[in-house]
């Protein structure tokens, strides 16, 4: 399964505004050159020019259905197709953001150095990530993906585990390469209309591909109608039918 700007941007609202609280904790200093590592449809981007109107902005992403709609969002804006793990770029920028796409890249330990060392002295690099490891939302995606009929097909469920570290980690991690490390975490409660159907709809757009892409059409929707019955046990309907899915998220703001 390829990515969907499409079904991506059903929940843009929700997916937008962590990259606002994230860009807001930015010291302000001029910004010439910014890239948006995981552009997506271009919603973060967006949001990027708006704090910087006359900024070099360049989108990174790997997916072509995601740069098609952020070329269309965002024409006068230069998008680039490549992998952020491999990702080399001319100049240094001022300005790095990684809104959403950096847990999807195993070595954090090489990854992160890495891009601190592609800032400008005094740049900055503004991350944030899921940190829902243990939220139902995906350990039941992993117990669905035990099931016989296709667990030899998925694989390990390692495989589908984001890279998680301590807050102290990326702390020490970043230090010895930054003047400043501002980190924090924040649980987002996000009111889904349709229920379980929404939270469904939701990871079937990013955490859901690496379970569903193996299977065929007919695999995926006994996969989906039984991940979904489990989530109904595990997420309880407000009285207007609506459910309140949390979503922690790590932001970390490292200053070269």
């Amino acid at each position: 399964m390829a990515w969907s700007a499409q079904q991506y941007r059903l929940f843009e609202s929700e997916r937008t505004r962590p990259v606002r609280d994230l860009l807001s904790a930015v010291p302000p200093r001029e910004v010439a050159w910014a890239a948006d590592l995981g552009c997506g449809p271009g919603n973060s981007t967006e949001i990027l020019l708006q704090r910087h109107p006359d900024a070099a902005i360049t989108g990174i992403d790997t997916s072509d259905d995601m740069l098609a709609a952020a070329r269309e969002r965002l024409p006068g804006l230069r998008f680039q197709q490549a992998d952020i793990a491999a990702w080399q770029p001319d100049e240094p920028y001022d300005l790095i953001l990684a809104n959403a796409s950096l847990q999807w890249i195993p070595d954090h330990a090489a990854l992160f150095p890495r891009l601190a060392g592609f800032l400008t002295p005094g740049g900055n690099l503004a991350v944030q990530m899921p940190d829902n490891q243990d939220e139902a939302v995906k350990t039941l995606m992993r117990q669905t993906a035990a099931d016989p009929r296709w667990a030899d097909r998925i694989g390990d469920e390692r495989s589908t585990l984001f890279p998680r570290h301590p807050v102290s980690w990326y702390y020490d991690l970043l230090k010895p390469h930054c003047t400043h490390v501002n980190l924090w975490r924040t649980q987002y409660w996000h009111v889904l209309p349709d229920g379980v159907d929404g939270i469904v709809s939701w990871f079937k757009g990013s955490a859901l591909r690496p379970f569903l892409t193996p299977l065929d059409e007919a695999e995926r929707a006994l996969f989906l109608a039984q991940y979904r019955d489990a989530l109904a046990q595990a997420y309880p309907t407000q009285t207007d039918g609506a459910v309140l899915m949390p979503m922690p998220r790590l932001f970390l703001v490292a200053t070269r």
